[in-house]
């Protein structure tokens, strides 16, 4: 049980009231309300003994406008303050802390500042550092910063073409590229027309140049006030010592009758009747508008304050939507209506509301998809939702909220984030962390009718409704920039000559303002660890390998709270090269079938009723230890509680062994949801789908990725899609081939094994392993090679985004410079960070405009830089290419050095979850990562030095050398530039 020690001087405090106390058991947390008395700030504490320390300060923001005010202002507040007035504090912080988070976040109607450490002296530098820059930020003294982050007019001389260019002003074109976020957007704007959801706090582009610097300016002085925040602190720390530093430093220093902020969250009137609206996204020419429509119904679902409703939403969205043969889902799909179905229950705002979205389909079939949707609905609230799928809904998601498992993020930052979905709106920041209570109420309330009753009040008998209709449009994004452009050449025509060099005088005032350095005394008063403070010896990797019948497991020996982690490995060299795409394929067939004892939903339901859930993937793992060569395998994965290992194998061999994959309508849905789910994953991240397509130029297992879950993967779901639809023949030919590949793989001999548990869960395996063997048939032993032949073709693939993804990767495995072996380095590692918050970070973001940019840099000797919705293209390849010179010129000192081997470590050291760790261990087997090679690593880390840094020059540059180049993103420019590839295409057909 959490001690409450921590909490008990807190009451001593005079500076604060408290309102309010409690042990939160889910959390096994002491946790306490307060307010600061003279600020008026508001406090939320979770004491407990979880050494990954947690404290955000958040305000409400609510925009009067779509200029993307509350957005512009995160971004420019963390760019030096006045007890640190260094130009980019957020960036030093990461170079050079140990956090295991660092981030600001702009939601509807709140921003957030999170931050997040083990090392408490760190925690403590972080909490000053945000603190200072939200609350006495260097806005007001540099308006540069709100034209670096927000707009400005770019102008390099009077005869040049005027632009528009801002960080957040390329970030929310990238956004605005997406169709579900331009539905996602639109229909919180239609569903509350008179409140502030009604505006796009991140921004639209076409409004963001209409934002003024004193209207920034005074929205700041207005909303970021103590008396109108939310700060958080969770963890194992002092907490008095923590709230008498906060008053002292800051919140002594404000008085709420000095807030003037009407920060209040107004509530939508209900509609009398339904509406109806209709909106366009881009497509190319060669995407066409046939079957490109998205149909969408959403309606309002009571208020975020309502904690029943907030969990029994998430059980239909599962049940009506998301699981395999989902009712509502399948009743559209039978009817023809759309190739995917989205949607679901939106919440952390006011008003949450519940969507149902039908992708690919048809302008026409509206009135049709309106009737499907009412009518399945009707009768589901008449006769009954299937008992069976809503208590396998239910124990999927108090799995999900027990097991707390957020993969990198903190649990504690989610707790506390997860809290605001009450607090902003005045209700008890414990609402839905105490959630206990609602699950065993709802599970009594599957046999009294409840969810239907639901149904019945909010979906059926709502007028808070509003039909959405999102159309294809042909070259929309060429035609808006067109229009943009003529827009600014009238403007510019329409000033005088000194006007233009006015215009051109702040152009170079800014570029001069980013490329000027921060002073060095400035720099030191920015809070940093030693080396010194950094363990030595790192943490070793925790398993074991064992043979259990012949069979070699990996067993990760860790607390897992009584939960047990399975991977079942396949090795993919059992199948022909060729047939690669459809071990691919088999990820997303395997379990949204019928099987020999279940159907599809029904085996969903036993999944859920039983486990945490059940997943397959494809993965590669590298070997270090002979560049080119690597370890192909299907991954099937189950989580379960200890007593129910059995059930695990039991349902993995069920699935694996017994799938009927025959089912020609079944595949067919299978298959477009597939194709449209991987496009959504790909649209999500360009700039990793740019990179592990220009990768696999040079890489084999890179190459093996694309085609089993990359671009070229996406391509062969395009034809499979096609051919399936089109052609009879091809249909029983799939059949087969996907039979031929689950004959190959799935066999005893074949068969690698991946727990994560302590020993008493462990001792259940061997038996539960044996029968798992005995199912599963017997394989020839043949295996396949993976030919591989390097191509660096260079492709640029064109969209409709407004924006760019510009990959430029290589190789600098068995290559020599100056007489030397090119070898990998811990260096490499701090390299990375120099890269992505020092060279790419000025040159892409700072000063070219991009949202993002990374690099990184492997043990087998591959290397990347890429960028993230970039205005540019050839410029940012220009900027990769002075990387070599830039290194061999590389000059700090060593405090600066200290920084970057600090800021390296943090993501070296930062915590895993007991799963994270099982998958690590797994890797590292597989890849033959060494407790010595990553000792070795940490010590070149801890002691690299300026030369080097500047001896990767070379690495670098054979890295570049390579020229393996990829760009995802605007048509026009690629077609421009078309000179830079070697081919070019569109990425969708």
């Amino acid at each position: 049980m959490a001690d409450g020690r921590n909490l008990e001087k807190v009451k001593e405090l005079a500076a604060y009231r408290v309102s309010e106390e409690m042990y939160v058991e889910e959390m096994d947390s002491r946790a306490m309300v307060l307010e600061h008395i003279k600020s008026g700030a508001r406090i939320f504490l979770m004491s407990n003994e979880d050494e990954n320390k947690v404290f955000y300060i958040g305000f409400r923001t609510p925009p009067d406008d779509s200029t993307g005010l509350p957005h512009i202002l995160e971004h420019s507040v963390l760019e030096g303050s006045d007890k640190f007035p260094v130009k980019d504090p957020f960036v030093e912080l990461v170079k050079g802390s140990l956090n295991t988070f660092l981030n600001a976040m702009t939601y509807p109607d709140k921003t957030v500042y999170p931050v997040a450490s083990c090392n408490d002296k760190d925690f403590q530098n972080l909490m000053d550092v945000y603190l200072d820059g939200v609350l006495h930020p260097a806005i007001y003294r540099e308006p540069k910063i709100f034209l670096q982050e927000g707009w400005h007019y770019e102008l390099e001389s009077p005869e040049d073409e005027l632009t528009i260019n801002g960080v957040v002003y390329n970030e929310m074109k990238g956004a605005f590229s997406s169709p579900e976020s331009v539905l996602d957007r639109f229909t919180r704007n239609v569903l509350f027309p008179d409140t502030t959801y009604s505006n796009e706090s991140g921004g639209d582009p076409a409004v963001i140049p209409q934002l003024t610097y004193e209207k920034f300016i005074a929205f700041h002085r207005n909303y970021y006030h103590p008396a109108n925040s939310y700060i958080y602190l969770y963890g194992d720390m002092d907490m008095a010592q923590k709230l008498t530093w906060l008053d002292q430093e800051y919140l002594g220093h404000y008085d709420r009758k000095d807030c003037h902020a009407d920060s209040a969250i107004a509530t939508q009137q209900p509609f009398e009747q339904p509406v109806q609206r209709e909106i366009t996204y881009s497509v190319t020419e060669e995407e066409g508008t046939k079957d490109r429509t998205y149909l969408s119904i959403s309606t309002v679902v009571g208020t975020d304050l309502e904690p029943v409703l907030y969990v029994a939403f998430q059980i239909l969205e599962y049940t009506l939507i998301n699981a395999p043969g989902a009712t509502l889902k399948q009743a559209l799909i039978d009817a023809g209506i759309g190739q995917d179905i989205l949607g679901g229950y939106d919440c952390g705002i006011l008003q949450p509301y519940f969507s149902v979205i039908a992708k690919n389909a048809n302008p026409e079939q509206k009135g049709e998809f309106l009737a499907v949707v009412k009518g399945t609905l009707r009768r589901l609230a008449d006769q009954g939702i299937d008992r069976k799928s809503l208590l396998a809904g239910l124990n999927l998601y108090e799995f999900r909220y027990r097991e707390a498992d957020y993969g990198s993020a903190p649990k504690g930052l989610m707790y506390g984030l997860w809290s605001l979905d009450s607090w902003l709106y005045g209700g008890k920041p414990t609402l839905h962390l105490e959630y206990q209570k609602t699950f065993d109420y709802l599970k009594k309330a599957v046999e009294e009718g409840y969810f239907e009753q639901l149904i019945h009040r909010y979906l059926l008998d709502n007028p808070h409704e509003a039909v959405i209709t999102v159309r294809p449009r042909v070259n929309q994004t060429a035609e808006e920039d067109r229009n943009l452009a003529e827009k600014l050449k009238a403007y510019k025509e329409s000033l005088g000559r000194e006007e233009l060099e006015t215009l051109a005088a702040r152009t170079r005032q800014l570029k001069e303002y980013q490329e000027e350095p921060s002073r060095q005394e400035d720099l030191e008063k920015i809070p940093m660890l030693q080396r010194e403070d950094i363990e030595r010896e790192g943490g070793r990797f925790s398993y074991e390998i064992k043979a259990e019948d012949g069979v070699t497991v990996i067993h990760s020996n860790l607390f897992t709270s009584g939960i047990g982690y399975l991977k079942v490995l396949f090795d993919t060299s059992r199948v022909p090269a060729e047939d690669l795409p459809y071990v691919g394929l088999l990820k997303a067939v395997l379990g949204y079938v019928d099987t020999e004892h279940y159907s599809y939903g029904d085996l969903t339901s036993e999944i859920y009723l039983n486990s945490g859930g059940v997943s397959f993937a494809v993965s590669s793992y590298p070997d270090t230890a002979h560049p080119g060569q690597f370890t192909g395998a299907f991954v099937a994965s189950a989580k379960v509680l200890y007593h129910k290992l059995d059930f695990a194998f039991s349902i993995l061999s069920e699935i694996l062994t017994r799938s009927k994959l025959d089912d020609e309508k079944r595949l067919g849905e299978i298959l477009d949801e597939t194709r449209s789910r991987a496009r959504m994953k790909m649209e999500d991240a360009f700039h990793g789908a740019a990179v592990g397509r220009a990768s696999s130029y040079f890489s084999a297992s890179a190459a093996f990725n694309d085609i089993t879950g990359g671009i070229g993967y996406y391509q062969f779901l395009e034809d499979v899609s096609r051919g399936f639809a089109e052609d009879v023949s091809y249909r029983g030919q799939l059949i087969a081939r996907l039979k031929d590949v689950c004959s190959r793989l799935f066999t005893s001999d074949n068969l690698l094994v991946a727990y994560t548990a302590d020993a008493e869960g462990y001792s259940r395996l061997p038996a539960e392993l044996k029968i798992f063997q005995s199912v599963l048939g017997q394989g020839d032993g043949k295996a396949y090679e993976f030919e591989f032949s390097p191509d660096n073709r260079g492709e640029g693939f064109k969209t409709a985004s407004q924006v760019n993804y510009v990959a430029r990767c290589g190789s600098f495995a068995g290559k020599e410079a100056g007489g030397r072996k090119l070898e990998y380095t811990g260096a490499l590692r701090v390299l990375k960070v120099i890269m992505n918050y020092e060279y790419l970070w000025m040159n892409l973001r700072v000063k070219g405009g991009a949202y993002g940019c990374m690099s990184s840099f492997s043990r087998t000797g591959d290397g990347c830089l890429v960028s993230y919705r970039d205005p540019n293209l050839e410029a940012t390849n220009q900027v990769y290419e002075g990387i070599p010179d830039y290194l061999r010129n590389f000059s700090i000192d060593e405090r600066d050095m200290t920084k970057y081997v600090i800021g390296t470590m943090s993501d070296v050291d930062a915590p895993l979850t007991p799963s994270l760790k099982g998958s690590r261990n797994l890797s590292a087997y597989l890849s033959g990562v060494t407790d010595e090679m990553v000792q070795k690593e940490r010590e070149q880390i801890l002691d690299v030095t300026q030369e080097d840094i500047k001896a990767l020059a070379d690495i670098v540059q054979a890295v570049l050398d390579t020229k393996a180049l990829c760009v995802i993103g605007n048509d026009e420019q690629i077609r421009v530039q078309k000179g830079m590839f070697g081919e070019v295409k569109n990425l969708y057909h």
